[in-house]
């Protein structure tokens, strides 16, 4: 299906004309439809998080009376209980949404382990919401979909929502945007500069997609062993709370969080609360390039604010900002003298090997070995 056809459907059926949600890899064509009619503006906001969509769209209909599409991957549904239960409810405000939801992990076709138990639960989750599903495939006629939007009035002017679940391989357009920065350092460097430089105990805690992705080939590479990082390969934006918990149990060695700017965007106030706790064993890494890479490429929101500028004023004792090896080879050291909470952001280039592999252990073995690797290491 055309993105056209399913955008100009929405319009004429439901007046759909205001988008805002998380970009999705399986969702890239819609993304960059958007992008390119849009751009990030008055018709369309990239959220820092999906529930925070959920609130732009319940604005956005307060004002207008027309509901608005939020695009979401089905990881993103955690993000959108609370104000969809509490806010869109026909019990609460009674406000409708459109959304579009990337279906990873579907039962019967195959994907990464963080992925597939979202999946099998996705369509019983959005139902017990309250929302009305369709199933968009590359098997659906534009009359079927036609159909249940037209058909979709009557609950949207009940103040319910419906959801479109879109199937791997549906979308298409005729537009796709290769999204770029000017910056040099690329991202799988910095992070093979950080595991040559770290101590022999340290411990690392890297975010959902392509850095945790890189990490592991990079241990691969070095014929080094897996057992003393933790690849956060779902619940995106909480990795440093995962670094934190770690690092307070184990005091005597440096624990390396390295993050992504838009994981971080997503819950912004764990950095407030890092800093409060004055954990002297952990460096938080912020990898920025600007964009939500591992899944498409789309600008992250967080406008002209510095994470540099967050961090000094959330209370991290020592605060750096590189973008060059050299000022990361000088960043590395300060921080390898240091005994107290650090934080470093490196401006990378957008982009990764086209041969970039995945981890070939399971998520209960990396867990059982950094697991194991610390309960040996204290006897």
């Amino acid at each position: 299906m055309l993105v056209k056809d399913f955008l100009d459907i929405l319009y004429d059926e439901l007046r759909v004309n205001f988008f805002t949600g998380v970009p999705d890899s399986q969702l890239k064509s819609l993304c960059d439809e958007l992008y390119v009619r849009y751009g990030i503006g008055s018709k369309h906001i990239v959220a820092a998080n999906e529930g925070a969509a959920v609130g732009i769209a319940a604005g956005h209909y307060i004002a207008s009376g027309r509901p608005a599409l939020v695009y979401l991957q089905n990881s993103g549904i955690g993000n959108i209980l609370n104000p969809v239960a509490s806010l869109l409810s026909e019990k609460v405000y009674a406000i409708p949404c459109v959304f579009v939801v990337g279906w990873r992990g579907e039962p019967g076709v195959k994907d990464e382990p963080q992925h597939v138990f979202q999946g099998e639960i996705t369509i019983d989750l959005l139902e017990l919401l309250g929302i009305k599903c369709f199933i968009l495939s590359k098997e659906t006629q534009l009359e079927d979909y036609r159909r249940f939007i037209e058909e979709s009035k009557s609950v949207i002017k009940e103040g319910k929502s419906i959801a479109l679940i879109v199937r791997k391989g549906t979308l298409k357009s005729d537009v796709s945007v290769d999204f770029k920065n000017e910056k040099k350092l690329l991202r799988e460097d910095a992070i093979k500069t950080i595991v040559a430089q770290s101590g022999e105990r340290d411990i690392f805690v890297t975010t959902t997609g392509k850095t945790s992705r890189e990490l592991f080939e990079i241990r691969e590479s070095l014929n080094q062993g897996h057992q003393k990082d933790f690849l956060t390969v779902g619940s995106m934006g909480h990795s440093s709370m995962i670094a934190l918990g770690i690092a307070l149990n184990v005091p005597d060695r440096r624990v390396w969080c390295i993050d992504g700017d838009g994981a971080m965007v997503m819950h912004l106030g764990s950095m407030l609360v890092l800093a409060k706790t004055g954990c002297k064993n952990l460096v938080h890494v912020v990898i920025n390039n600007g964009a939500h890479e591992s899944v498409g490429g789309m600008p992250v929101a967080y406008g002209r604010t510095s994470f540099l500028s967050l961090a000094k004023e959330a209370g991290y004792e020592m605060c750096l900002s590189v973008a060059t090896q050299t000022e990361l080879d000088t960043a590395l050291a300060k921080v390898k003298k240091s005994n107290c909470i650090c934080f470093i952001e490196i401006h990378t280039a957008l982009g990764s090997r086209e041969d970039l592999g995945r981890p070939t252990t399971t998520p209960q073995e990396n867990k059982k070995a950094l697991m194991d690797y610390i309960r040996e290491s204290r006897l």
